[in-house]
């Protein structure tokens, strides 16, 4: 049965209201939620506020530029963010401008969803160094996000190393190895593709700590880099040594992507390497240990632990160190190990890095406010991709929908929570605001030939968004 028609048969005994629902985070996992309170709560009231003046989080700037399919989910979230009774804030940020308890006490329910934004460290000697940088950065930086625009990229080094072999590493990989006129049509910043373009990195090592029967990446992605145009990808013989003898009795997913590259280790061409030429050099079973760097705190290599494997099950083999060690030399390294997420506000719990919850609950102290859920990287950790993140939401949207069946105290929702904060009316940017951004950067990228130029400043947003 409906809210509405709840309240209706309800009406004569007490009075009931709608619910007003914040969600702080404007990425994939709060789209996804809100779409599907939308469908089962009739007439719930929605405010989305986000920390940029723009929405769709990781999907506008995680998402590789030259996987412009993957970004279509945006044309969904776009029609929904204009019902009626669906607002969106942008330029708020929690623990800066508002704090979580006030949202509790103006809202009936709160749901967290503002994801995983800070690359996890290896804790190694030397890992400040310069040129040693986050691939999450990184990604930043290539997508135009604000907080990385004046990130310094080296790359006039001949030599870099991706450490991990996940989807982000790969993502790193063909965007530093694709030939440069395949980027000038998608929506890569100008910035970063001025800088690529004059790169110097012709060999790029991507390092596991496993084997090749564990990496992380999936076959698109492996499909995708090996296809690259005047790229050709070496792969090391030993690093294979009785995993063609497994295969028949791998998870289909796995096989097939085993198979790949066991037929991309056949097709190994020996022969020279054109001078135009790129390397992708998969490596396996190295740990590093140490970063290795010059006077100027420069990296100059990485120092490498070698692994082995022991078990005698495919499913019971640990990843274990060996005495000896091995150095790689390069001129610039990625770190791509994962994502963590904030703590932006005193009265969240953490535990093992996300928001401490029951099934997308959230284990805070109930003082007659209104409840808080967490749903996304946020409550889950960094895993899987967006269809992974899609299920995790619908299905916290359907616990809180438990939640909040009947609401019988009137909140006053986001007239309230602008009467507490000190930022200008004028710099909080709603759906207007953003359609103006938008309307913005696709006129500037229809000149140059792109699907948009995005806007990195976000001072320049705000002017846009107040045009």
């Amino acid at each position: 049965m409906g809210f509405v028609k709840i309240a209706k048969r309800c009406l004569s005994t007490r009075k009931l209201y709608l619910p007003r629902v914040c969600i702080v985070g404007a990425g994939p996992a709060g789209f996804y939620a809100a779409m599907h309170l939308h469908k089962k709560m009739n007439g719930v009231h929605i405010d989305i506020i986000e920390q940029l003046p723009v929405p769709f989080g990781l999907v506008r700037y995680g998402v590789a530029p030259d996987h412009p399919e993957v970004k279509n989910v945006i044309n969904q979230f776009t029609k929904f963010a204009q019902q009626e009774n669906v607002n969106f804030y942008g330029n708020i940020s929690l623990g800066r401008d508002i704090r979580l308890q006030q949202l509790r006490e103006h809202y009936d329910a709160v749901l967290l969803s503002y994801g995983a934004e800070e690359d996890k460290t290896l804790g190694i000697e030397n890992e400040d160094a310069n040129n040693v940088l986050g691939a999450r950065s990184f990604v930043g930086w290539y997508n135009g996000h604000p907080r990385f625009r004046d990130m310094k990229v080296d790359l006039s080094g001949s030599t870099a190393a991706i450490l991990g072999q996940g989807n982000v590493a790969l993502d790193v990989s063909r965007i530093l190895l694709s030939p440069v006129d395949a980027l000038r049509k998608t929506d890569i910043t100008d910035y970063a593709l001025q800088s690529i373009s004059e790169s110097k990195i012709r060999e790029l090592y991507l390092v596991g700590r496993r084997g090749p029967l564990q990496v992380a990446f999936t076959i698109k992605e492996l499909r995708e880099q090996l296809k690259l145009d005047k790229c050709k990808t070496v792969w090391r013989e030993k690093d294979f040594e009785g995993i063609a003898a497994t295969v028949n009795d791998l998870p289909r997913p796995r096989k097939r992507l085993t198979e790949l590259m066991l037929k991309s280790l056949s097709e190994m061409d020996s022969t020279a390497t054109d001078s135009d030429h790129k390397l992708f050099k998969p490596i396996f079973f190295r740990s590093p240990q140490a970063f290795l760097i010059d006077d100027n705190k420069k990296v100059t290599g990485v120092e490498l632990i070698c692994n082995k494997l022991v078990g005698n099950s495919i499913e019971d083999q640990r990843c274990v160190p060996t005495r000896d060690t091995e150095r790689l030399n390069c001129d610039l390294v990625f770190r791509s190990i994962g994502y963590k997420s904030v703590n932006v506000d005193n009265d969240l719990k953490f535990t093992s890095g996300v928001v401490k919850n029951d099934k997308g609950k959230v284990d805070i102290s109930n003082d007659n406010l209104a409840p808080v859920f967490v749903a996304g990287w946020l409550g889950t950790g960094p895993v899987g991709v967006l269809l992974h993140t899609m299920g995790n939401a619908f299905q916290v949207a359907k616990l809180m929908c438990e939640n909040l069946k009947e609401v019988d105290t009137f909140k006053g929702g986001m007239e309230e929570i602008k009467k507490m904060m000190t930022k200008p009316s004028n710099e909080i940017i709603e759906w207007s605001g953003w359609e103006k951004i938008d309307k913005y950067e696709i006129e500037q990228g229809n000149k140059v030939g792109k699907p948009r130029e995005k806007v990195t400043s976000v001072p320049k947003m705000i002017e846009i968004a107040n045009m």
